[in-house]
C-alpha cells in the first residue's frame, strides 16, 4: 500500500489527522446530513482539482451532497431491493472502477428505511470497507449519531481507517477524530473547532467540558428492527385503520416480495398474529417461504373453516431464524467475496462446493450464539428439527421441493453437547443452499440472478417417545389435486394422501424396498393396482425415528416397533398379517414379532379423518385459488382420537389431465404398450431421441461402473437440452441404490421430455410408482411425463429392438464415452410419438 497523502479540502483537519492515505475509508458521525454534505463537498471539489476520478454513490432519500458536474460520476442504486443486490451492486462498481478511484457515498443511515437493521448496515460496511481499502481508494461515508446500535459503531470504528465524530455547537462546527489508523499528531484526538480552513484544538478542560455537554449522548439502543417491533405494539390499542398500515408495513418486513402470498397474509393475519410472530424471531430479516406457507395455512383453517378445523389441530411450537443472519454469518467468517465470486455466471458452479465445504464450519457472532442458546433452553430436551425456508421457496410455481436440507435434533446430551449438534445443524441446512441440485433447479427456472436468503424455521418434532425412539403416529403429504389418476372413476378434485408410520421422510423420500400409503380422498377403500398377492409386498415395511440411544435417525423393522407399544390403538395403523404368522408357526419362526400390514385402515375406515384431510385441502386450495401441497403428521390419543400438525403448505404445480387423446392399436411394430402406471395426464408426445440403459448390461457393471453411467446420463442430458428426448432404464431412476437403478441426481436428467423405468424380467428389481414424493414434484414442476414398464405382465408389449436397431449416437453426444457404448444406447427416433389417455388408462409408443 503506497502512502501518498490525500487531502479532505480542508487543511485544518489535513493536519489535524496528518491527512489521509490511499486506502482510507473516512466515517463522518454527524447531527444532520447537512454537516456532512459541507464536508463531503469540500472532499469533492479538492478531489477533482488533483484530477482524481470521483463517484458518487447516490441511494438515500436526503437531498443530494453536492451538485452534479461534468467531473463527478453519479450512480443511482435502489437500497429497496435488498442488502445483497444493494452490496454487489456496489462491489461490482468498485471492481468496474479500479484502483484509486475516489467515492463519496449517501448517508449509510437512510439505509435503514429499506433494511430495517442495523445489523444489515454494519455488515454492508464490513464487506464494502476491505475491497475499497484493497484498491487504495479513498471513500467518504456518514452515519447520523444516536441512529445506530453501539454494536454497529463498534464494527465500523474496528473495520473503518478513520472515524470522525461532527458536533454542532453556538453557532460552530467541531470536529472530534476518534481513529485515524496509521497515524499520529499531538493534537490529534483532541475537539477541534473548524473556523474557515482551519482547525482550532479545544485544549482547556474547560471549553471541552463545556462543548461535550451541549452534545447529547444517547444511550446504547436496540436495533432499528427491535425498535420498529416494539412500536408496532403500541399499535394494538390504535384504529382499525392504524393497525391496518402497521401490520402490512411488518409484513412486508418478515414475509417476503412474493405479493399473492403477501396479499393473503394480509387478508388472515392481525396485527397481534405478527408480532407472536416476531417474538419467536432470532435475527432479522425475512422468515422465509416455508415458515409464511405453514402459518398462514394455519391461519386460512382458525379463521375460514369455523370449529371444523381448529379442534383437530395440534398446536406448533416454531422459532424462525431470520434471513439475515444468512449473510451475517457469511459476513462473520470473511467469506463474502467468495460469495460473490458464486453469484457470477462463471463462478456459479465452481465457487459452489468451495463456499459449502467453508459453510459447513464456520463460527457464529456471540450475539446469535446467545440467542441460539436461549431457543435451546425454550425447548429443554425435546427433539427438534432445523428445516430450510429461503425466500423463494414455497411460492407460486417454485417449490424447491427437497432441493434443501432439514436437519433433526435428537437434542439430548449436555447443554454444550445440545447446542453444538444444533449449531452444526444450521451450518448444514446453510450449506444445502450450495447444493448441485438446488443451482439446477434456481438455473432451469430462472432464479440463478435472484436472492436466495436462507432464513430457517425450528419446530418441536411432532409426536411422542415410545421406548428408545421418539415418532409421531403418522405422517405425509397431502395434495389437493390427485394427479396419479390410475382408473377412469377417480375424482382428482378430491386430493390423495402419501401416508407412512413414523416420521415423515418415507412420504417425501423415494425409500428402496417400501411404499407409502396411497389415498384417494374420494374413496379411501382404494388401493393402486396390484395383484392381490403383491399386498405386502408394496407396503412399508420400516419405520423412520429418531433413537435417543443412537442419537440420530433411524430405521427400524415396522413389526418391531408395532410390537413395542406405540400408546394408541395399533388397528388404526395396521393390521395382523394372519397369512405371514401362519408360515412363522410352520418355520417354527415363534421368537419374531407378529407381522403386521401397514395400511391404515382403521384410520381411513373407522375415522372421520379421510374426510377432514379432504375438506382442509380444499379449503386451503380455494382460498389460495391453486392446488396446494401440504406435509403432516398424525397422532393419536389413547380412546382414538387424532390431531393433525400442519407442518407445511405451498402451491402445487400442476399440468392437468389435458385434453382426451385417441390412442392407435398397440401393434407388433410399436416400442412399448402398457396399462396404468403413469404419471403426466394425457398426452401426445413425438419423441426425437431416446436414450435406453440397456438393464443387462447395466446390471452386470461393477457399483463403480453404475455411477459411471448415471455420470454419463448428465452429460446426454445436457447434451440433448432443448430436444424431444426420452429416457429409459431398469429399476428407479435417481435411486441411491445402484443395484435398484441409475443413481442419477435430478439435474442429471432434467431436460427430458419422457422418464420411462423398465422391470427387466427375472432381475428382481422393479420401478416404484412414488407419486407425492420429492421425486415426483420435480417431474412434474419440469413437466416430465413418467411411465413405468413391466414387461411380462399382461397388456404389456415391449419391443427394445425398435430402438436398438438404429445407430447409436453415443460417442456422437460424448465422445469420451466408448467404454459405455454398449450399455447405453442413443437412437435419433424422429417420428416416434407417445400417446397416453387418462380414461382408458392406456399408454403406447410408436
Amino acid at each position: 500500500m503506497m502512502h501518498d497523502r490525500v487531502s479532505t479540502g480542508i487543511r485544518g483537519i489535513d493536519d489535524v489527522v496528518d491527512g489521509l492515505r490511499l486506502g482510507d475509508n473516512v466515517v463522518w458521525q454527524v447531527d444532520e446530513i447537512g454537516q456532512y454534505g459541507r464536508l463531503a463537498a469540500r472532499f469533492a471539489g479538492q478531489a477533482k482539482r488533483d484530477g482524481r476520478k470521483l463517484i458518487y454513490v447516490r441511494f438515500g432519500s436526503h437531498e443530494p451532497l453536492f451538485a452534479p458536474d461534468s467531473d463527478t460520476v453519479i450512480i443511482e442504486l435502489r437500497a429497496d431491493r435488498g442488502f445483497e443486490r444493494f452490496a454487489a451492486s456496489v462491489h461490482r462498481l468498485i471492481e468496474r472502477e479500479g484502483r484509486r478511484a475516489f467515492y463519496v457515498f449517501d448517508c449509510l443511515t437512510d439505509l435503514l428505511a429499506d433494511w430495517h437493521s442495523d445489523l444489515m448496515i454494519g455488515n454492508f460496511f464490513r464487506v464494502t470497507c476491505p475491497y475499497l481499502y484493497e484498491l487504495e481508494t479513498v471513500a467518504y461515508f456518514a452515519i447520523i449519531r444516536n441512529a445506530h446500535t453501539f454494536a454497529t459503531i463498534a464494527g465500523i470504528r474496528e473495520t473503518t481507517q478513520v472515524l470522525i465524530d461532527v458536533y454542532r455547537a453556538g453557532g460552530s462546527d467541531y470536529i472530534h477524530p476518534l481513529k485515524a489508523w496509521n497515524r499520529y499528531t499531538p493534537v490529534m484526538f483532541f475537539p477541534h473547532r473548524i473556523d474557515g480552513d482551519e482547525a482550532v484544538s479545544i485544549t482547556s478542560s474547560a471549553e471541552a467540558a463545556e462543548l461535550f455537554a451541549a452534545v447529547a449522548r444517547g444511550e446504547d439502543r436496540l436495533d432499528y428492527w427491535n425498535v420498529m417491533f416494539a412500536q408496532a405494539k403500541e399499535a394494538l390499542d390504535a384504529p382499525a385503520g392504524q393497525q391496518e398500515r402497521v401490520k402490512m408495513r411488518l409484513l412486508k418486513m418478515l414475509a417476503g416480495r412474493e405479493a399473492r402470498l403477501l396479499k393473503l397474509c394480509g387478508r388472515y393475519f392481525a396485527l397481534a398474529d405478527v408480532l407472536r410472530v416476531a417474538e419467536r424471531q432470532i435475527g432479522s430479516g425475512f422468515i422465509g417461504g416455508k415458515s409464511v406457507g405453514m402459518l398462514l395455512a394455519r391461519r386460512i383453517l382458525e379463521a375460514a373453516g369455523g370449529d371444523r378445523f381448529a379442534p383437530r389441530l395440534e398446536p406448533h411450537d416454531s422459532w424462525y431464524i431470520g434471513s439475515d443472519v444468512f449473510y451475517t454469518y457469511i459476513v462473520h467468517n470473511g467469506w463474502w467475496k467468495l460469495f460473490m465470486r458464486q453469484k457470477t455466471k462463471e463462478g456459479y458452479f465452481r465457487c459452489a462446493a468451495e463456499l459449502r465445504e467453508k459453510l459447513l464450519t464456520g463460527r457464529f457472532p456471540d450475539n446469535i450464539r446467545e440467542r441460539f442458546m436461549r431457543m435451546l433452553e425454550h425447548y429443554g430436551q425435546s427433539p427438534i428439527i432445523v428445516r430450510s425456508s429461503s425466500l423463494l421457496e414455497d411460492q407460486y410455481g417454485n417449490a424447491f421441493a427437497g432441493k434443501y436440507e432439514s436437519v433433526f435434533c435428537v437434542n439430548r446430551g449436555t447443554p454444550e453437547e445440545r447446542y453444538e449438534a444444533f449449531e452444526q445443524a444450521v451450518r448444514t441446512v446453510y450449506a444445502s443452499a450450495m447444493n448441485e441440485d438446488a443451482l439446477v433447479y434456481r438455473q432451469i427456472r430462472g432464479l440463478a440472478g435472484e436472492d436466495e436468503q436462507m432464513a430457517l424455521l425450528v419446530q418441536r418434532v411432532s409426536g411422542d417417545e415410545h421406548g428408545d425412539g421418539y415418532f409421531p403416529h403418522a405422517a405425509g403429504v397431502g395434495h389437493s389435486t390427485n394427479l396419479y389418476v390410475w382408473e377412469e372413476g377417480i375424482d382428482m378434485n378430491a386430493g390423495m394422501l402419501r401416508l407412512v408410520f413414523g416420521l415423515g421422510t418415507r412420504a417425501v423420500d423415494r425409500t428402496e424396498g417400501d411404499y407409502a400409503r396411497i389415498v384417494c380422498l374420494d374413496n379411501p377403500k382404494r388401493q393402486p393396482p396390484m395383484h392381490a398377492g403383491d399386498r405386502r409386498k408394496y407396503m412399508q415395511h420400516e419405520v423412520d425415528l429418531l433413537s435417543f440411544r443412537e442419537g440420530a435417525l433411524v430405521s427400524r423393522d415396522a413389526d418391531v416397533v408395532l410390537a413395542g407399544g406405540i400408546k394408541a390403538d395399533r388397528s388404526l395403523i395396521a393390521a395382523p398379517d394372519d397369512e405371514a404368522a401362519a408360515r412363522m408357526r410352520e418355520l417354527g419362526l415363534t421368537d419374531r414379532p407378529a407381522p403386521y400390514i401397514v395400511d391404515f385402515r382403521g384410520l381411513l375406515e373407522r375415522t372421520d379423518f379421510p374426510s377432514f384431510m379432504r375438506e382442509m385441502l380444499a379449503q386451503l386450495a380455494a382460498v389460495y385459488e391453486y392446488p396446494v401441497d401440504i406435509e403432516f403428521t398424525v397422532n393419536f390419543t389413547p380412546d382414538g382420537a387424532y390431531r393433525v400438525n400442519l407442518l407445511q403448505c405451498r402451491p402445487l404445480q400442476t399440468r392437468g389431465l389435458g385434453r382426451p387423446v385417441e390412442l392407435p392399436e398397440p401393434s407388433d411394430d410399436c416400442f412399448f404398450a402398457s396399462r396404468g402406471g403413469f404419471m403426466g395426464g394425457n398426452v401426445r408426445l413425438p419423441i426425437d431421441h431416446v436414450v435406453f440403459v440397456r438393464p443387462d448390461r447395466y446390471l452386470a457393471l461393477p457399483e463403480q461402473g453404475k455411477y459411471a453411467v448415471a455420470r454419463l446420463i448428465g452429460r446426454i442430458n445436457k447434451a440433448l437440452k432443448g430436444r424431444q428426448t426420452m429416457l429409459i432404464g431398469p429399476g428407479r431412476w435417481g435411486t441411491t441404490t445402484p443395484s435398484l437403478g441409475v443413481p442419477v441426481h435430478f439435474a442429471e436428467l432434467c431436460h427430458m421430455t419422457v422418464l420411462c423405468e423398465v422391470a427387466p424380467e427375472e432381475s428382481g428389481i422393479a420401478p416404484e410408482l412414488s407419486y407425492g414424493s420429492h421425486f415426483f414434484l420435480d417431474l412434474v414442476e419440469a413437466g416430465i411425463f413418467y411411465t413405468a414398464l413391466m414387461p411380462g405382465e399382461p397388456d404389456v408389449i415391449w419391443h427394445p429392438e425398435r430402438v436398438l436397431a438404429q445407430p447409436n449416437m453415443l460417442i456422437e453426444l460424448v465422445p469420451d464415452a466408448v467404454p459405455f457404448e454398449g450399455v447405453v444406447h442413443v437412437a435419433r427416433t424422429d417420428g416416434m410419438e407417445i400417446f397416453a389417455d387418462i380414461g382408458s388408462q392406456r399408454v403406447v409408443c410408436r
